[in-house]
Formats: structure tokens, sequence, C-alpha cells
């Protein structure tokens, strides 16, 4: 059985690792800050989660996988919070998107001004 999990949990930090290795090639090749955002956030928050599961799976004590699944949680619940408000900031500021973008829904909102 411990060779079960512990091969469960290298496969889940193997997929931890590709989901960071995505995110960071996301924020290397995306053009504007906000697409960059939206790969920091996503690909990131997964494979931070998957480490933190591949914890909780190889942990023996309830202590450790209570705390790996409250990070969790933590991480699903702030970090899409956390890049909006990023981004909605960085568009009042004035930083633009790319010329490959074709819509700007937020240029005529009245709630940024």
């Amino acid at each position: 059985m411990e060779m079960v999990t512990t091969v469960i949990a290298g496969v889940l930090v193997l997929g931890g690792a590709f989901f960071a290795l995505v995110a960071a090639l996301g924020l290397w090749r995306f053009p504007d800050i906000y697409s960059r955002m939206h790969a920091a956030s996503k690909a990131g928050t997964l494979g931070s989660g998957l480490v933190l599961l591949a914890l909780a799976v190889h942990a023996g004590d309830t202590a450790t996988v209570t705390r790996a699944l409250a990070g969790i949680v933590f991480f699903l619940l702030t970090a899409p919070i956390s890049a909006h408000l990023l981004a909605k900031s960085a568009y009042v500021v004035g930083y633009g998107l790319a010329k490959t973008s074709v819509l700007d829904e937020m240029r005529e909102s009245k709630t940024l001004r």
C-alpha cells in the first residue's frame, strides 16, 4: 500500500510541476499583462494544488492532510479574486491590451472612471 501512495504522490508532483512549467511559459510567451496574469493564476493555482494534494496523499498524519487541503482551498479562493483585481487595476492605470486583442469590453464601462 505504501508503494501505491508513493506512486500516486509522485504522479501528482509531476503533474503539479508540469502546470507550474506551463504557467512559467505563459508568463514568458504571452503578449500582455492580462493574458500573462491569466496563465499565472490558472496554471499556477492548479500546479500548486496538485503539489499540495501530493503532500496530502503522501503524508501519514491527519494534521498534515488537513493543512494541505486548507492550502488548496485557500489557493482556489484567493487566486482568481486577486488576478481579477490586479487586472482591473492594471486597466485603470492604463496598461493596454496586446495589438492582437480583438475586443475591449471594458472600454465603455463607466464604473472604472
